[in-house]
């Protein structure tokens, strides 16, 4: 928690539930229970992942011990939870939600791990593990928010419907940033992925258009580490118009998420800083 981070999800908790008036004190709680639930997932995805580093430092469970990296993430969901039971009214809905939300990301992050080693994943299945493992949690913590400052389920939905489609535009873009972004700019490696062999919706998208010398390219690249990888790989996602597809599935779901957002019943100047700070997140190097 020291070591800082976006704090997206309790500040999107707090702007949904200010969309409707005065936060109130029990956001703040909902706020903390999510950025809680949020770094304990962290604390055991590292685990999971055998990651020695987060945010440029020494994980949980290499500087402690795997117990007590696994020990300090449970008791990080006990206080995140202990928090909850603190918002007020309308505890019980917004217990649902949380719950519901927190089953959905460990199933998500199962099925992240699970293709590590799958020889066949379909975009399908990978928009439905980055909705699962990413963007429930940011839709849930704009729907706990407007619950808890009274809003209907109508508009408590559509925020939902904001965060999760915005949740996975963002992570699309981030698989497309990776391959053919600039790398000075993004602070990071181009085509890390590819060299990780991730299986990024780029990737997967090649494989379902490639005909079949392009696809034994595809998997004669995965499965060696030849100079010029990346360089190779980024050429077949673009004879295979995989780069332009997942462009296209940004806007798709930006638009959806937009969209979601402007069918909430609210004066749209209430709504200005969420969409300000969605056009924030979208609008990175593209």
């Amino acid at each position: 928690m020291k070591e800082g981070g976006k704090r997206i999800r309790p500040v999107l908790c707090l702007m949904a539930n200010e969309l409707f008036g005065d936060i109130t004190p029990g956001a703040w709680h909902a706020a903390t229970a999510i950025e809680l639930f949020h770094n304990f997932t962290l604390i055991h995805d590292d685990i999971m992942d055998r990651a020695p580093l987060r945010r440029g430092k020494p994980t949980v469970h290499e500087q402690h011990g795997l117990t007590a990296g696994i020990l300090c993430g449970d008791v990080m969901s006990i206080y995140a939870y202990e928090h909850l039971a603190r918002v007020g009214a309308r505890l019980l809905p917004v217990m649902q939600v949380f719950n519901q939300t927190a089953i959905q990301v460990c199933e998500g992050q199962q099925l992240d791990m699970d293709f590590e080693s799958a020889e066949h994943v379909s975009v399908e299945d990978y928009v439905q593990m980055i909705t699962l493992k990413t963007s429930v949690l940011l839709a849930a913590s704009l729907k706990m928010g407007a619950l808890l400052a009274g809003a209907t389920m109508n508009n408590a939905d559509k925020l939902y419907a904001f965060g999760k489609n915005l949740g996975i535009a963002f992570q699309l873009q981030d698989d497309y940033l990776d391959a053919f972004g600039d790398a000075e700019k993004l602070g990071k490696q181009q085509g890390g992925d590819i060299l990780a062999n991730k299986k990024t919706y780029p990737l997967l998208k090649a494989l379902e258009n490639a005909t079949q010398p392009q696809e034994q390219q595809i998997r004669k690249l995965l499965s060696g580490e030849a100079a010029g990888k990346v360089a190779a790989m980024l050429q077949l996602f673009k004879e295979t118009g995989a780069h332009e597809q997942t462009r296209v599935a940004v806007n798709h779901y930006s638009n959806a998420a937009f969209e979601a957002l402007e069918d909430v019943a609210m004066l749209s100047s209430r709504k200005a800083e969420l969409h300000k700070l969605a056009e924030y997140l979208l609008m990175r190097e593209f």
